[in-house]
């Protein structure tokens, strides 16, 4: 067979390309196999953390703030904690949560229980009641204690998988500082959206009524917005911190020195 000249040119450049290929595929394994030997293994063996960093207060114009003590003050999340008294723990053995007022009032008066607010507001895509614009039947969200994606699914069997905690737990409060607020203002700190987000029904059972010493949510990419936005809800509502709680407080938001206080602020 006579093989021209024009196809001699032709295999050489196909041959030429073949090459160039190979070696940069062989390029390609090699970076890779330097990264994973250097840096890329340790990365791998790193616990992945998930979930939002922040989360809302309030959203859209049928959420109303609730009035606190006083406004939280706006800064550096850790300078504030630096304002607030530090003193050990007063007496439990008084508590009652219905010093708190009844559970899941519509303190902002937008027409719907609390309850059913934070669920609008931290589920993607809630789902309401048929005929009630008030009663959240369902929705998913990232939760932030866990990190994981849960669903919500009102029922008997449930709706307790989905849970609305208070951030600074009531029987926290009570011994810090709540039992010299009055009724109203007790009522406002537990029905207030700074104060409560929609978090996984076990973890919220697990966190109980503790403080940031004695429990941190196992999320790590969400512990400074929670530290912070404890600081915020005891700087609103008076409430001091214990020695131990500081510590821990100061401790997580040396990982985050530019965390601020969380502030009311209308998400549209």
């Amino acid at each position: 067979m006579t093989v021209t000249w024009t196809e001699f040119r032709r295999a050489r450049r196909r041959s030429r390309q073949a090459w160039i290929l190979l070696a940069a595929a062989g390029l390609a394994v090699l970076s890779g196999l330097v990264w994973f030997f250097t840096a890329g293994q340790f990365a791998a063996a790193e616990p992945q953390t998930t979930g939002p960093r922040e989360a809302p207060v309030l959203a859209g114009r049928w959420m109303n703030a609730v009035d606190p003590v006083r406004a939280v003050p706006e800064g550096s999340a850790a300078g504030v904690l630096d304002t607030l008294a530090v003193k050990g723990r007063s007496a439990k053995d008084n508590y009652d949560r219905g010093a708190f007022g009844q559970a899941w009032l519509d303190v902002d008066r937008n027409g719907c229980d609390t309850r059913n607010d934070i669920l609008r507001r931290d589920l993607a895509a809630a789902e309401f009641v048929r005929g009630s614009r008030c009663q959240v039947a369902g929705g998913t969200f990232q939760e932030p204690y866990t990190g994981r994606t849960i669903a919500f699914r009102r029922g008997a069997e449930t709706s307790a998988a989905v849970q609305i905690d208070h951030v600074v737990a009531l029987g926290d409060a009570w011994q810090k500082g709540a039992q010299q607020l009055t009724a109203q203002q007790r009522e406002h700190l537990a029905n207030d959206p700074l104060n409560l987000i929609a978090v996984d029904g076990p973890a919220n059972q697990d966190k109980s009524a503790s403080d940031a010493a004695t429990w941190l949510p196992p999320n790590k990419a969400f512990r400074c917005h929670y530290v912070a936005r404890q600081i915020s809800v005891k700087a609103a509502y008076r409430l001091w911190v214990t020695p131990a709680e500081k510590e821990a407080m100061k401790r997580i938001l040396t990982a985050c020195p530019g965390q601020g206080t969380i502030v009311p602020r209308r998400v549209r």
